[in-house]
């Protein structure tokens, strides 16, 4: 086996980092602490060719693979924190997951502003009562004509402030057999949008209401039996979270290594005391060995969709080595990294958050547990006899 990566993927990494230095440097840690989609960033990102990466050249993407997206993400992520983000709503998420599932209609309708950055799509799940559990959804359609109508509830939405399209998970029918997917457009009737809440990422998210929105037959994404299909789909998302997370880690890394390399105390740089360089190894460990499993299920998965379980087993290692190397680069810098002034105080609350988002750790650990053993465990008290 060869862990280099090949001579185009090396060029790839070093354009796209020259892009970021380019465009995205100035401004990173204002851009971080500033509520809303950068929608100058998605422009830049559009023009400069990096929504799409996966997107067949016939339907206007770049025609790479899910390796070369994640590469980009490391560098973009490695310059501005923040405009990682707008690469995810780029190239994962609920993008993905139209671009494998989506009709010939659809992608002529929505792909255009989305390649363009002229529009963010955004993937609505979770429910009030409905989050790990996912197959617990309520939210459910009722035949009406040709159609159908979407009545329900959706939370903790990334990008529903400002999403133009939602792709949303809903019940046509009782079981994990009767849930599927549409699409539904901002300014629909009957769709609303709730006040927006701060969390603590700095992002703004609003819950999603449906009202008897009548949903026409061509935007009807998956039919009933398409709930293994989303979630292959969504496994995409989860590695642009496991990205992200060992991208903002990596970014701390090298923040706290440059201030322990010349901040000096005692007489002596940082670096010369032992406590601070175990710390710098096992941070070091961490970071390299979850880097490894994401480039297992990226590389594995080509241009196609990535193995459930090498997804949950890198997500799992990306999000503990990214929180792990976040919070102690802030211990190493002290002060300064707790101060809003520099960005680290900002990636420990963003790699915090991915170990809830995309699937919790406890819920990668069940996933990953049903693979160790080929069996699948129900979470679900046992029925009485």
């Amino acid at each position: 086996m060869d862990f280099r990566l090949t001579e185009e993927q090396a060029a790839f990494q070093q354009v796209v980092r020259g892009f970021a230095e380019r465009h995205l440097a100035a401004g990173a840690v204002e851009r971080a602490h500033t509520v809303g989609f950068p929608w100058d960033v998605a422009k830049l990102m559009a023009a400069q060719g990096l929504f799409g990466i996966m997107l067949p050249e016939e339907d206007g993407g770049q025609g790479g693979t899910l390796l070369d997206a994640v590469l980009a993400m490391e560098q973009i992520a490695a310059v501005c924190p923040r405009s990682a983000d707008v690469l995810q709503a780029g190239n994962f998420g609920a993008f993905r997951t139209l671009a494998e599932y989506a009709t010939p209609w659809q992608k002529e309708r929505f792909f255009r502003p989305l390649l363009a950055g002229e529009a963010v799509a955004a993937v609505g799940m979770t429910e009030p009562e409905a989050g790990s559990a996912l197959t617990d959804l309520t939210t459910h359609c009722v035949p009406d004509g040709a159609g159908w109508r979407l009545n329900g509830q959706k939370v903790f939405t990334t990008n529903s402030a400002e999403a133009n399209v939602f792709v949303v998970y809903c019940r046509f029918g009782p079981g994990v057999g009767g849930i599927g997917s549409v699409l539904v457009e901002r300014g629909m009737e009957g769709f609303r949008l709730g006040a927006p809440s701060l969390y603590m990422n700095d992002e703004e998210w609003c819950a999603l209401y449906f009202d008897d929105v009548y949903i026409p037959p061509e935007m009807v994404l998956l039919g009933p039996g398409g709930f293994k299909k989303q979630i292959g789909g969504f496994n995409v998302e989860r590695v642009g979270n496991s990205t992200r997370a060992l991208a903002l880690g990596e970014y701390c890394f090298a923040q706290a290594r440059a201030h322990a390399m010349t901040r000096r105390q005692f007489g002596r740089p940082l670096m010369e005391f032992q406590g601070l360089q175990w710390k710098f190894a096992e941070m070091r460990v961490a970071l390299d060995a979850a880097r490894l499993l994401l480039y297992r299920a990226a590389a594995n998965a080509g241009r196609g969709l990535p193995d459930a379980q090498e997804v949950a087993i890198a997500k799992y290692a990306c999000n503990q080595a990214g929180w792990l190397a976040a919070n102690e680069s802030m211990q190493v810098m002290g002060g300064m990294g707790y101060s809003k002034d520099l960005l680290i105080e900002y990636c420990v609350r963003r790699t915090r958050g991915w170990m809830i988002a995309g699937g919790s750790l406890e819920m990668m650990r069940n996933r990953i547990a049903e693979g160790v053993f080929g069996v699948s465990f129900s979470q679900r008290p046992p029925k009485p006899a």
